[in-house]
């Protein structure tokens, strides 16, 4: 990996950007990934991914602090969710060395549009926290959600955090806040599950790792800023931005490359 001070520069403000997108609603990896293998195309991938996991985890770590200061979260029905994530993650991971990722790849773009539509034709969806399952079934439905996302950030990955968010407020009735909220958490699971294997096999290139992870946590604590303060319908809003550019981004690398 060729370390100049001008591709430092680029993966810095790219990790910036990343961070305040992904605090907000998920969907940093759109800008970080693409940005770090057109930068070194070169690089083996599974460092390049490495070194994002690396950068990323510390901006959702901050992320997920500040939002637990703001937001209420029935943290003991998530235990369940987290556990089932990494789990699933690691499943996932193994899965993918022997499921060509093609397959996933040209899905995508159609689950994410799916998802995107069904957003914007329920106007009220998540606008309001309306919690409507007993607290024994909350915690089932979000372990499912964490195990099913968990495993699909483990086999493939793009959209990750959306697909939380989303997964999320429909399935638990809550709002778009406390779902983001709850999927920088869950995602940090992924992040942490995912370097366990990355970190001892030499995949994380620490000189650039670090000052791009003091970039994501500099975006991931202006994002979490503007989500707090204008709320779940800000979130909404961001969520609907950023589904439509990974529905652009995947359905070009699946369909058009």
């Amino acid at each position: 990996m060729e370390l100049t001070p001008l591709n430092i520069a680029l993966m810095v403000l790219a990790s910036t950007a990343a961070g305040l997108v992904d605090a907000i609603v998920g969907g940093g990896g759109l800008i970080m990934v693409p940005s770090l293998f057109g930068l070194f195309p070169h690089t083996v991938p599974a460092t390049l991914l490495g070194t994002n996991k690396a950068a990323s985890i510390w901006g959702t770590a901050w992320s997920a602090w500040q939002y637990a200061q703001r937001v209420k979260l029935p943290s003991a029905r998530l235990m369940g969710a987290l556990v089932a994530t990494v789990l699933g993650s690691v499943v996932g991971a193994w899965l993918a060395t022997r499921v060509p990722a093609d397959r996933f790849r040209a899905a995508l773009p159609l689950v994410l549009a799916a998802v995107w539509g069904y957003t914007l034709w329920r106007k009220d969806l998540g606008h309001i926290h309306l919690p409507h399952w007993s607290a024994r079934t909350e915690a089932l439905i979000a372990t499912a959600i964490g195990g099913v996302i968990g495993f699909y950030d483990g086999v493939f990955g793009p959209g990750t955090g959306s697909f939380f968010v989303f997964a999320l407020v429909r399935g638990l009735g809550w709002d778009f806040l406390h779902a983001s909220a709850a999927a920088k958490r869950l995602n940090f699971a992924t992040n942490a599950a995912a370097l366990a294997w990355f970190i001892p096999h030499g995949h994380v290139v620490w000189a650039l790792a670090l000052p791009m992870a003091a970039a994501n946590v500099l975006g991931s604590s202006m994002g979490t800023r503007l989500a707090l303060r204008h709320g779940a319908g800000f979130v909404r809003v961001a969520f609907l931005v950023v589904v439509g550019a990974l529905i652009c981004k995947t359905g070009f690398d699946a369909w058009m490359r």
